[in-house]
């Protein structure tokens, strides 16, 4: 029994099956107009360059939700329907080289349909909200001017606040008061004194400061210029969602009545807003979506994830929590585990490997908890079910954007409740585990190593024949870690098959054609994995038998 891992700044990853949900009970589907259908192919491709009536507004298409919900995947095919581009609201996906973490689109997505504000900065820099709508603001109008249609799409909620409803009038610093705020911060911030630095900026004046991340000295600097360039802390501005909010609500309406409430809410809008904003929320049940997120993870720490994205961060002199890029979820967890390790001599156990993923996939699940939370006071959205047939959703968004009433709702086989009314769902959802797919601490077994083509450590990325066996380069100390010989990477520690589903997923691992040789207890002595197609490296050795597959490590 294996019971750690040497993890001197690392990339470790693994594979899993397809997560294959079980298809849900569906309501009679939503079934779109004939007309409407058979104008679309025409109709969506001139839309937005017809010229507008004096008053009447452009559109603009808002795909939200929370993390793991699809809606990246809705939008991309929306843009294709809507001959639209997509401007991402995601404060992660601006950073190059942060794309397994972020859920970034393929480069092959991007070439499909254009993409914005992605791969934009360096991930030393920093990016903010005001940033964002200067940006997005800019690039839905030039897609406009194209005749083309703007396709919103993230989980940011401030991001999309702003876009829609604007920025707060705040001042912006001159340079004198940007230095000044940065001579006065700079001793604090290079001691690392983040205490001192907040109440300096209390008795400046901003209490509200004492909200702030730790370590966030972009926002806390940024705090201490408004209040030096306008006497008034940042909460003394309007916020222009908090206006057009106290509007809707001191409207005589009856707030149980939902269409009364929406149709003041579409006279609000049209009033208040440059754009004829058409926003929809996508997300599931909630047992799902958390299970969803989990398996998400999990998948995170495939071959050339976020392990090695992290590392890379750390290999640039950042640290958790010290700018936008690091503050991430997913990254910041990440940076911890590898610095805890590179304490320990470049060792970390099972159970501290564990409780990094936990960490992780419970940050994810709460992060997805404050997205439902902040969307579900945001009136402005018409909330989709996510596990509704993808070509029923986007059928029903195409018809709402062809629609000039503005009065065409979800239909009750679409639409997806705010609130949890299930009791029994209540209960499930406190007593909620996590239950992994391939991490797991049962049945640890060795893995093979694979060669690298430097002695610094450098893989090289073209396959390598022949592997080599682990019990052969593996040594045993007297604790019970494992080290290895210089010229190998470390094994891979963790992963279970001891049941059928965890065969069914070497077998997709083989016929995706992986390249690292597994090491599994001969418990079925003489079996021996399909040859053929997959072309298995490796026979019959000692107490073993070896077949190919995704987990490894490099170091």
């Amino acid at each position: 029994m294996i019971s750690g891992l040497r993890v001197g700044g690392l990339r470790m990853s693994c594979l899993r099956l397809p997560y294959a949900a079980e298809a849900p009970f569906l309501r009679p589907s939503y079934q779109p107009s004939r007309l409407r259908r058979r104008s679309r192919l025409f109709a969506t491709s001139c839309l937005a360059a017809a010229p507008k009536k004096k008053g009447e507004r452009q559109k603009v298409v808002v795909i939200s939700g929370p993390t793991g919900a699809g809606k990246s995947r809705l939008a991309l095919e929306l843009a294709k329907r809507l001959n639209g581009e997509i401007v991402s609201a995601d404060s992660v996906q601006v950073y190059r080289g942060l794309d397994i973490g972020s859920a970034k689109p393929s480069l092959s997505e991007r070439q499909e349909v254009p993409h914005h504000l992605v791969d934009i900065l360096h991930p030393s820099e920093e990016y903010s909200v005001g940033q964002f709508y200067e940006d997005a603001r800019q690039i839905t109008g030039e897609i406009l001017s194209r005749g083309r249609v703007p396709v919103v799409t993230g989980g940011t909620g401030l991001y999309l606040r702003w876009f829609i409803y604007g920025k707060p009038d705040v001042p912006k610093a001159s340079p004198e008061i940007t230095s000044e705020v940065h001579s006065e911060l700079a001793d604090l911030q290079r001691d690392g004194d983040w205490d001192a630095a907040v109440q300096f900026v209390v008795k400046a004046g901003d209490p509200g400061v004492q909200s702030l991340a730790a370590n966030d000295w972009y926002r806390l600097r940024r705090r201490l210029e408004i209040l030096k360039s306008s006497g008034a802390p940042p909460s003394a501005f309007q916020v222009p969602y908090n206006s057009f909010k106290e509007k809707l609500e001191s409207s005589e309406i009856d707030a149980s009545d939902i269409k009364s409430s929406t149709s003041e809410l579409n006279d609000s809008r049209s009033k208040e807003l440059d754009y004829d904003f058409i926003c929809f929320f996508l997300s599931t049940q909630r047992l799902d979506l958390y299970r969803s997120i989990d398996l998400r993870c999990e998948d995170m720490l495939l071959d050339d994830g976020l392990l090695s994205e992290a590392k890379w961060l750390l290999d640039l002199g950042l640290l958790p929590n010290s700018n936008s890029a690091t503050r991430a979820i997913g990254y910041r967890q990440a940076m911890d585990y590898l610095l805890m390790a590179r304490e320990q001599g470049g060792w970390s156990s099972a159970k501290e490997y564990f409780s990094f993923l936990s960490e992780f996939q419970k940050a994810s699940r709460n992060f997805a908890k404050r997205q439902l939370t902040w969307f579900r006071n945001e009136p402005i959205y018409q909330w989709i079910d996510a596990s509704k047939p993808l070509e029923n959703v986007l059928r029903f968004i195409c018809d709402v954007y062809d629609d000039e009433t503005g009065k065409l709702k979800v239909p009750r086989s679409l639409c997806m409740e705010k609130d949890i009314s299930n009791l029994k769902e209540v209960r499930l959802l406190k007593a909620y585990r996590t239950k992994n797919r391939c991490c797991t601490e049962l049945g640890i077994t060795p893995v093979a190593c694979r060669l690298l083509s430097t002695d610094s450590g450098t893989e090289d990325r073209a396959p390598r024949d022949p592997f080599v066996q682990a019990h052969d380069t593996v040594t045993e100390s007297a604790n019970d870690r494992i080290d290895v010989q210089e010229c190998f990477t470390m094994p891979a520690p963790f992963v279970t098959f001891c049941d059928q589903q965890h065969l069914l997923l070497v077998s997709a691992a083989l016929r995706a054609g992986a390249q690292t040789l597994y090491q599994f207890p001969n418990t079925n002595k003489g079996g021996k994995a399909k040859e053929g197609e997959n072309k298995i490296k490796g026979r019959m050795k000692r107490e073993f038998y070896s077949i190919t597959s995704y987990w490894y490590c490099i170091f």
